[in-house]
């Protein structure tokens, strides 16, 4: 990846979905005047940094953001929520800044959260009319540990409804369309997260990942996405699709950013913004698996190769992965999701006075849902945990896990390569085809998407790194590393 690739045009659409307004209108006043810093393009540590010096403020920030969502968001539909008191919550962070008092890299940055992640003061949704105004009875831990870091949450963006597919449609949201070309979609199901920040709607975010939620919009809005390895965030307080497989993780423009989130969410106690900061790629080895690229587009094929091949120019040692077996290792989540969805999603609901709905049998019966969801909801109801094929699912999930980790450590690879999806986005309304999710998925790996450069007619494709468990360091350091010599990241043309 030697050229800096030409971002696609915006091409115009008519939407036939009808976008949820933002829970706060702009006063005239909020249009953010030419000011001494500009913070299109800025990273968390720049933003700080002109924040630190006085050449920009909390509030100031946020402006900038709600305009952009302001400007951009009719064609984009990426806002399902606009929090009404971000203004606010930016002058009491600014104060605090002012009295001397930073609680840490995230004081005063907008995060936008995917709207399955419980909010106790902004709707939480899942995207479906079935809970629609539905606000749960506190924040989900990772919302708070963001709060608590000074974060600004400043809206919730779409996915596609309960987090059950992989284009970003909903009853509530309708269609969240991709900024580098409205006429596909942006991946899914945290599409509308994705798409936020392609626009920089907001710092960073956080999506879900049961089967590629995270990974396919970083993929496919040019973004840093990780997947971490089950167990490392919490999930407490997010509506969930599965009971074993659900991840919350960070999605971002740069590494350096995602690591910041991370470090707050994940509350392991590891400084993954070091990682993001001294990474290197010299003495990586990474795998590559080949047998993923077999029914890749040729596009597709040609950027990741690229990237891996900028990687191998700057110190990395790339080989080819043959992992015996490695067909019956790849299946997909959905076998485990299928059968555990009902019973997570009523347990969450039972859990919540508020809900609308009780349970998933009452959203059915109440008919507010997409009707793309109609036969989902139907074999979800009629599946059962007590089922050989369920038990036997999640007895496969250790043993492939430890394939992969076996593998990795017999040849001494830090991590395995392939294309996140082996297909460019799809236009509005086509099957998305070519997902590579199911592995880290199934094995409860993480998985780590870094923007692998764009299709010749300027579509976003990733490069997926899996690792061992709990190996987020070592794959945000490859991030990182690569970085650092990838070419300058092409915001869509907006």
């Amino acid at each position: 990846m030697t050229t800096t690739p030409t971002a696609a045009p915006t091409t115009a659409v008519v939407t036939t979905t009808t976008r949820v307004p933002s829970t706060t209108t702009l006063p005239a006043t909020t249009t953010l005047a030419a000011a001494p810093f500009d913070p299109l393009g800025a990273t968390i540590p720049e933003l700080q940094a002109a924040m630190a010096e006085g050449s920009l403020t909390s509030v100031s920030l946020v402006r900038f953001f709600l305009n952009r969502i302001d400007d951009h968001d009719d064609r984009i539909d990426a806002m399902l929520f606009v929090n009404p008191r971000a203004i606010l919550d930016a002058v009491a962070l600014d104060r605090e800044r002012e009295a001397g008092t930073i609680r840490g890299p995230l004081h005063g940055i907008p995060i936008v959260l995917k709207d399955n992640i419980g909010t106790a003061d902004m709707p939480t949704t899942a995207g479906s009319l079935s809970l629609e105004g539905f606000i749960p009875i506190a924040d989900a831990i990772q919302v708070a540990r963001l709060r608590e870091a000074g974060a600004i949450i400043l809206g919730k963006t779409n996915l596609h409804e309960f987090a059950r597919d992989i284009t970003t449609v909903s009853s509530l949201g309708g269609q969240t369309r991709n900024p580098y070309d409205t006429t596909r979609n942006p991946g899914g199901s945290s599409g509308g997260t994705g798409a936020a920040l392609a626009a920089e709607f907001a710092s960073a975010g956080l999506g879900t990942d049961t089967c590629g939620s995270i990974r396919i919009p970083a993929s496919h809005n040019h973004l840093y996405g990780l997947r971490p390895t089950i167990g490392l965030t919490p999930v407490d307080g997010v509506i969930p699709l599965t009971i074993t497989e659900d991840t919350v993780g960070p999605m971002a423009r740069t590494v350096v950013d995602l690591a910041i989130v991370l470090d707050v969410t994940a509350g392991s106690g590891t400084r993954y913004t070091d990682a993001a900061t001294t990474g290197s790629l010299d003495g990586v080895r990474i795998g590559v698996l080949d047998v993923l690229f077999a029914d890749a587009h040729p596009d597709v094929t040609a950027a990741v190769r690229s990237a891996l091949d900028l990687m191998a120019a700057n110190g990395a040692e790339i080989v080819p992965a043959t992992i015996p077996g490695f067909n019956d290792l790849r299946g997909t989540a959905a076998s485990v999701f299928l059968r555990e969805w009902r019973t997570a999603l009523d347990d969450y609901l039972a859990s919540q006075p508020a809900a609308p709905v009780g349970s998933m049998a009452a959203i059915v019966a109440s008919g507010a849902y997409h009707p793309s969801l109609a036969d989902q909801l139907q074999r979800a109801l009629s599946a059962t945990l007590d089922s050989a094929e369920y038990r036997n699912a999640l007895d496969r999930r250790e043993v492939v896990r430890i394939a992969i980790e076996d593998y990795l450590e017999a040849n001494d690879l830090d991590a395995l390569a392939y294309p996140t999806i082996a297909q460019p986005p799809a236009p509005i309304g086509v099957t998305q085809r070519g997902n590579n999710c199911g592995t880290a998925s199934v094995g409860g790996l993480p998985a780590i998407v870094v923007p692998a450069g764009f299709t010749p007619d300027g579509l976003p494709v990733g490069l997926e790194l899996m690792g061992a468990q709990f190996s987020e360091e070592t794959l945000i350091r490859i991030a990182a590393g690569y970085d650092k010599v990838a070419p300058e990241r092409v915001p869509p043309e907006l």
